[in-house]
């Protein structure tokens, strides 16, 4: 697989997050991670024990002005930057829509929708035109409905609906935006919420990274625009 030589992965400190940064550092990929608590990067970096060419640095992708100087930073650390994998996010839900917490709608679009966008923003005067690659995390929630999740679900959408734009906007300069779908992620996390839930149809956080890195990959050069659902 023909990998970008510097990429930005959002979320990188999560399950899925480090699974695709483990995957990137294995192929002597540089990547820079924004992180929030310094204990997770912490976690990152004793996990995959300190690469070289591993980089963390603060930020807060909710926020316009703190994402565009995680970028300016890791721009520098990096030399450069190909491509950017956009994994932050977060999930609530629970409840029907009328009785849902009035904070989960607003919560949700900043978590889910504002960091892409803020991202996106802040990447596309750094990318290689044409050769970029921009990958999404969106989720099945997406096209399923997601009863119970409006919030959650709307957000997922709204990343879609970018990822679209994007690619369309960008396809003459050559930047590709891709987006993947993942059903329920097999994490910690996940088993100890659902303990009960059938585990057959989950899908591991390695597999999802390796789908991922093909799409930031060269592999994947005629795709742009695509939605890809990742849940087996």
């Amino acid at each position: 697989m023909s990998l970008p030589r510097r990429v930005i992965v959002s979320g990188g400190t999560g399950a899925l997050g480090r699974a695709l940064v483990e995957l990137l550092v294995e192929q002597k990929v540089a990547v820079a991670v924004p992180f929030r608590r310094e204990e997770e990067w912490r976690a990152l970096e004793q996990a995959l024990s300190s690469p070289p060419t591993l980089f963390g640095v603060p930020a807060d992708l909710t926020d316009a002005a703190s994402t565009e100087r995680f970028f300016e930073v890791a721009h520098g650390k990096l030399g450069g930057l190909d491509g950017l994998a956009l994994v932050a996010g977060g999930w609530a839900g629970g409840a029907r829509f009328e009785e849902a917490p009035e904070e989960e709608w607003d919560r949700m679009l900043r978590m889910n929708l504002l960091t892409v966008r803020h991202a996106c923003r802040a990447a596309l005067p750094r990318l290689p035109k044409p050769g970029g690659s921009v990958v999404a995390v969106g989720s099945r929630a997406a096209e399923t409905g997601g009863a119970g999740m409006a919030a959650y679900a709307v957000s997922k959408v709204a990343v879609c609906a970018l990822t679209r734009v994007l690619a369309l906007e960008n396809r003459e300069s050559g930047v590709r935006f891709n987006c993947v779908l993942p059903g329920t992620i097999d994490t910690p996390a996940n088993r100890a919420a659902m303990p009960r839930a059938d585990r057959s149809g989950w899908t591991t956080p390695v597999a999802i990274a390796r789908v991922i890195a093909f799409l930031l990959s060269t592999d994947s050069a005629p795709v742009t625009g695509a939605v890809v659902p990742v849940d087996r």
